[in-house]
């Protein structure tokens, strides 16, 4: 988690500037690997303007957009993510990293930041080597694999310019905190879940990211999995559905 310095900034391994499928699956893979992963969240993530999403794998009938968001939000917790309402106003460059600042004043320092704010990029213009891409919206000029001009500065989702679709965002993202991970020069990141002696009875050590478990203790994720997701869809959500901005009332 997040420690505090002696200037009152606070250090995280990972700061991820934006709380939307992007930003919340890049933090998921992120923190999966041990790295303290903080995300940053204005609580506007367009996703939530959607009546049904569609296509997404997993969901044969459609998911509740802002259910979808729970859900992915939730995952990163459990994956040991620390999430914070506020707003990125300003990403600066210093030793070792970045120095990162919210609208209400809170500080972070880390030595990489994700950037997965949509369109906003009013926060990043300051940053000596990002390109800015102006196409009456605003986007992050990148690399196939998510990275700036810059050294640990990343773009993921819409904001690097990929498809809307919730379902590429949320794979982007994993790219981008793999991405990340490979940067790092930690050992190859397979986050996969194997069943006993899969590794094992053949002499391999379990590679980096992925474990064994016992048939005992598989049914006990399925379970635990089952229940889950019985007690998020047993009504509706509670939530209105959000309009677009330009269509709300003063």
């Amino acid at each position: 988690m997040t420690t505090n310095t002696a200037d009152g900034s606070a250090d995280c391994d990972v700061l991820v500037v934006g709380g939307g499928v992007a930003g919340l699956s890049a933090a998921t893979f992120t923190a999966r690997h041990g790295f303290d992963t903080l995300v940053v969240d204005a609580g506007d993530s367009i996703l939530r303007r959607n009546a049904h999403v569609e296509n997404m794998p997993g969901f044969p009938a459609g998911v509740n957009a802002r259910r979808l968001l729970e859900l992915m939000s939730e995952g990163a917790t459990a994956a040991g993510c620390e999430r914070r309402r506020g707003r990125v106003t300003r990403v600066e460059v210093i030793d070792g990293g970045f120095d990162v600042e919210t609208e209400d004043g809170d500080r972070f320092r880390t030595p990489y930041v994700v950037a997965a704010s949509k369109n906003e990029t009013g926060y990043l213009e300051g940053v000596d080597g990002v390109g800015i891409v102006d196409r009456g919206k605003t986007f992050v000029d990148t690399d196939e694999r998510g990275r700036t001009g810059v050294d640990g500065l990343y773009a993921t989702g819409r904001l690097a310019e990929k498809p809307h679709q919730a379902v590429v965002c949320a794979g982007h993202g994993a790219e981008v905190a793999v991405t990340l991970l490979e940067d790092d020069d930690r050992p190859f990141y397979h986050d996969w879940v194997a069943p006993e002696g899969y590794f094992t009875d053949r002499g391999r050590d379990v590679p980096p990211g992925c474990e064994e478990i016992d048939a005992d203790e598989r049914r006990q994720r399925e379970a635990d999995s089952l229940e889950t997701m019985r007690s998020r869809f047993d009504d509706h959500h509670p939530d209105d559905q959000p309009t677009h901005p330009s269509l709300r009332e003063d």
